[in-house]
């Protein structure tokens, strides 16, 4: 197993070669702060070990305990999943990760929140889909949760209290307010996937944004605490958790994503990584070509 450590910020990424179950194994009980992965989804990808819900299911069936092992008591866990789709047939995998690891572990499940997304692929026969959902569980009642990290602007900071002892005074928390289990960036929290235009496009087919990872390592970990991701991919919750201040450590079973992570990782450490800050999509302009109705459209 070939492991590569990079330090940023005074924080240190570890990246193993290795398969998943063989880097919990490594790990010391209790040592880790926040787990945050998407793991495969089985749906004929080049990293996919078939096309089968049966090996999905049996995966995740096997992380559970492990996964529970490493965290510590104010630890938390978040799957990222989407959907398993076979022959049109839709199947929300945040539904087959609650009932297995109510079946398989004792933590507890906090929220169940939306990412959602405007562009992706447009189906023939149903609608698009354009959101992905993150079950976030604990470890125990006494979890890390710093909702103050990830406020959002008031949607209406002149609002008073209009009865009560507080009448009259500004209703609003000056902070911002809690973003919901919906994340759009900006009113709510959209966040954009990672496709074709993205400024932090790989050669990874699924590739979930820097912004994402960011939200839940700054709310769900402490400032120099552990993160880990036993799914790499293009690392991209290791750039996260360097960003913000946090220790990592991950593997990807592919030398080749392994080895782009360790290349984000560096870029990263020489300032020359880009990625996409945590701000509101903005519309184009009227006078962009992308804004522009061709004539052969109907009806706008």
């Amino acid at each position: 197993m070939q492991t590569t450590t990079t330090l940023h910020n005074g924080r240190r990424a570890e990246i193993w070669t290795s398969d998943w179950l063989a880097l919990l194994e490594c790990l010391d009980a209790e040592s880790i702060d926040l787990l945050v992965t998407s793991p495969p989804y089985f749906i004929g990808k080049e990293y996919d070990e078939s096309t089968r819900l049966a090996d999905f299911e049996y995966t995740i069936s096997r992380l559970a305990q492990p996964a529970q092992r490493v965290l510590k008591p104010s630890g938390s866990l978040c799957w990222q999943v989407g959907n398993h789709v076979r022959k049109n047939r839709v199947i929300p995998l945040d539904y087959t990760v609650a009932k297995i690891m109510d079946g398989h572990s004792d933590l507890v499940l906090r929220n169940r929140i939306i990412w959602g997304f405007s562009h992706g692929t447009n189906p023939q026969r149903r609608f698009s889909g354009r959101h992905e959902t993150i079950l976030w569980y604990t470890r125990s009642n006494e979890y890390f949760f710093d909702i103050d990290a990830v406020r959002v602007p008031q949607k209406y900071p002149g609002k008073r209290h209009y009865k009560g002892p507080n009448k009259g005074q500004y209703s609003g928390n000056p902070l911002g307010k809690n973003p919901g289990d919906i994340w759009e960036v900006g009113a709510i929290w959209d966040i954009p996937n990672v496709k074709a235009c993205h400024v932090e496009k790989t050669d990874h087919p699924c590739q979930f944004p820097v912004a994402l990872a960011r939200r839940l390592v700054v709310a769900l970990s402490p400032e120099g605490g552990t993160v880990l991701d036993p799914f790499l991919g293009s690392g991209t919750t290791a750039i996260a958790s360097l960003i913000e201040g946090r220790n990592f450590v991950g593997c990807d079973i592919s030398p080749e994503y392994a080895e782009l992570a360790r290349q984000r990782l560096d870029a990263l450490k020489r300032g020359k990584l880009r990625y996409r800050e945590d701000v509101p999509v903005r519309s184009p302009r009227p006078t962009e070509a992308v804004s522009i109705t061709p004539p052969h459209f109907k009806g706008h």
